[in-house]
């Protein structure tokens, strides 16, 4: 194989490649879903197994190219007009909080542990739990949230104060496991963990979903048969 061979390849692959891209139309990455990372992995494979392939052609990359572009295509078309196919290929939103309660057969359902949940909480600027209304995870696996009215963006300087920080947020109980290396990093131990429990009359951590804890707000505890406390439901 001469290196013309392989200038030709590439150059009718990347042809191939934004034709079938152009078609297909334009995403995000934030927006890919499951099923559009892995055709378009397999776009980028059919490339790549031809380059270095004596019995492929610039024409058979064009060929391999077109028959899996019209594929995708008419699946795209099929997922606009029928939603069934939509969701088995695509997925839909879950709903992870609504009103302020855990969904837990979602958060089980797609694999969640609260440090992963707290970490894409983190990335869009919320660092407690206690400040989301309603959360949903995206079929792309981005997350989309709704703060309750009291956390929202309205700015001290609107209304003339000067809030103090709040200090961070330590996951102390995460699905009836107390974190004990987290304990440990805070300074504060199981007998006071158990104590302050019993001033939030709970009697038993394994019926705790998810406790976090600051120095300025104290315990944010979600159990799994319901509120324990937290923002007030009207707000």
């Amino acid at each position: 194989m001469t290196y013309v061979d392989i200038g030709i390849k590439l150059i009718f692959g990347l042809v191939a490649l934004l034709v079938v891209t152009r078609l297909l139309g334009k995403k995000e990455m934030s927006q890919l879903t499951p099923f559009d990372f892995i055709y378009s992995i397999v776009l980028g494979g059919i490339l790549e197994e031809s380059i270095y392939d004596d019995k492929v052609s610039g024409l058979h990359v064009w060929f391999a190219a077109a028959v899996w572009g019209i594929m995708l295509y008419g699946i795209e078309k099929a997922s606009k007009k029928y939603d069934k196919i939509r969701i088995w290929l695509k997925g839909e939103p879950s709903i992870l909080i609504q009103n302020g309660e855990f969904m837990v057969d979602e958060l089980n359902k797609n694999h969640l542990e609260m440090e992963q949940l707290r970490t894409m909480l983190r990335e869009h600027g919320v660092f407690s739990l206690r400040e989301v209304r309603d959360l949903y995870l995206e079929p792309g696996g981005s997350i989309s949230m709704r703060k309750y009215a009291e956390k929202g963006s309205l700015t001290p300087e609107m209304i003339g104060i000067s809030p103090k920080d709040d200090s961070l947020t330590f996951l102390f109980i995460d699905e009836g496991e107390i974190n004990e290396s987290i304990l440990e990093y805070v300074g504060k131990t199981k007998e006071w963990l158990c104590r302050e429990l019993e001033k939030e009359r709970i009697g038993d951590i394994k019926e705790i979903l998810y406790a976090e804890w600051s120095e300025t707000d104290g315990f944010f505890i979600k159990t799994y048969n319901g509120d324990k406390n937290g923002p007030e439901k009207g707000n």
